[in-house]
């Protein structure tokens, strides 16, 4: 259950009467007894019955205070003071004290010659900062809210890491009323729903209910009578600007990035949304990318790959590195370079793997077909494919 300042006339009322437990019940005695009640009381199982229906309402009011360890400590430092005259309570709960009249919202409320005020500032603290429950007129701060964008990088960019700019279209407040919704020059008033809690309890059926945001005030716990004409009452309105958003090394194409604070301006104070990021990273022509390490496929002749060979190869970022072909390699095999592949995220390199691709020239010189057709009669007695006869015959 969502707290909330306790109202003024809560402290004439007796919640565990209402209940009927006594001051010192335990929590498990406080639940049961509102159970009870609950079941025998709730409009469903009591349809036209107002008398119920009112009850059903005064016991899910003391349960509320009561059955929250927290609100029941301060709803118990409020009857101890007001049953004993302290502060200038009316001891016994009389309506005047000392013969002069007596008026609750003016002891708690903010109406003195400051403009802040009297014991409404003093119980604060004790009541999370708006006095009593309806003469609370703060609007609770609102986290604003996430921001979905897209950004396309280049390949590399994505190893290294790089900083972008994101040009930003999002909800903010309306530049006119600046998010209260009401029309600029007006003055707003407690909304009469929820009774400038923001909120309003819905049973959900047998003895439970929950929490809902106001659908009048929409939350701010105020309302307008003239909405602001900019933005017909809702309070937001769209904003655009530019910032810089730091992709870091090693980003995979499709991941999403979180940027705390980055997204939609809060309101009444509250933080500002996140940013969400959905990084593309386009394909490079030559390296492609496994997990942290780089893939290249290198095109070798048949005599480098039957005679063995030493040739160059590339990398992303840095200069040519030697691979040492062995004599006899096969089309296929993939050889692995140390430290040449992508930025892991404890800031070692990943490898570099590179992929031989045997390459059968598509046209011979005289000499070039000359020396094959030699090979060919050097090896015919070696047939290729018998192996491959008797496993199919087996």
């Amino acid at each position: 259950m969502a707290d909330e300042g306790i109202r003024a006339d809560w402290a004439t009322k007796d919640f565990y009467a209402e209940l009927g437990v006594k001051k010192d019940a335990t929590s498990d005695e406080i639940k049961k007894a509102y159970r009870k009640l609950a079941r025998a009381n709730h409009p469903d199982s009591n349809p036209g019955d107002t008398a119920k229906h009112e009850k059903f309402k005064k016991v899910a009011e003391a349960y509320d205070v009561i059955g929250d360890a927290e609100k029941r400590k301060k709803y118990d430092e409020v009857r101890s003071l007001y049953a004993g005259g302290g502060f200038g309570f009316p001891s016994g709960g009389g309506g005047t004290a000392g013969g002069r009249g007596y008026n609750f919202e003016d002891l708690f409320g903010d109406r003195g010659q400051t403009g802040g005020g009297g014991f409404g500032d003093m119980f604060g603290d004790l009541f999370g900062g708006g006095g009593f429950g309806r003469r609370q007129t703060r609007p609770r701060p609102t986290k604003g809210a996430d921001v979905e964008s897209t950004a396309t990088i280049g390949f590399a960019e994505a190893l290294e890491g790089v900083t972008i700019s994101l040009r930003l279209s999002s909800d903010a407040p309306c530049p006119d009323c600046h998010g209260t919704g009401g029309k600029p020059g007006t003055k707003p008033r407690v909304c009469p729903e929820c009774e400038g809690a923001g909120y309003i309890t819905q049973s959900v059926g047998g003895a439970f209910s929950m929490n809902e945001t106001c659908p009048r005030c929409g939350g701010r716990q105020l309302i307008y009578d003239e909405p602001c004409p900019t933005c017909h009452g809702s309070g937001r309105g769209l904003s655009s600007r530019t910032i810089q958003a730091r992709i870091p090394a090693g980003v995979k194409d499709g991941q999403r990035i979180r940027l705390r604070g980055k997204g939609g301006a809060g309101e009444n104070g509250g933080p500002a949304g996140d940013l969400y990021v959905t990084v593309r990273v386009t394909p490079h022509r030559v390296f492609g990318r496994k997990g942290d390490n780089l893939t290249i496929d290198v095109p070798v002749s048949f005599d480098e790959a039957a005679l063995g060979a030493e040739i160059k190869i590339p990398t992303l970022t840095g200069s040519p590195v030697t691979l040492k072909i062995p004599a006899g390699t096969p089309n296929g095999r993939t050889f692995r370079v140390r430290g040449k592949g992508a930025r892991k995220s404890d800031g070692t390199m990943g490898d570099l793997l590179a992929t031989v691709d045997v390459q059968v020239p598509a046209v011979l010189d005289p000499a070039a077909k000359a020396a094959v057709e030699a090979y060919r009669e050097a090896t015919a007695h070696k047939p290729l494919r018998s192996k491959l006869f008797d496993e199919a015959r087996s």
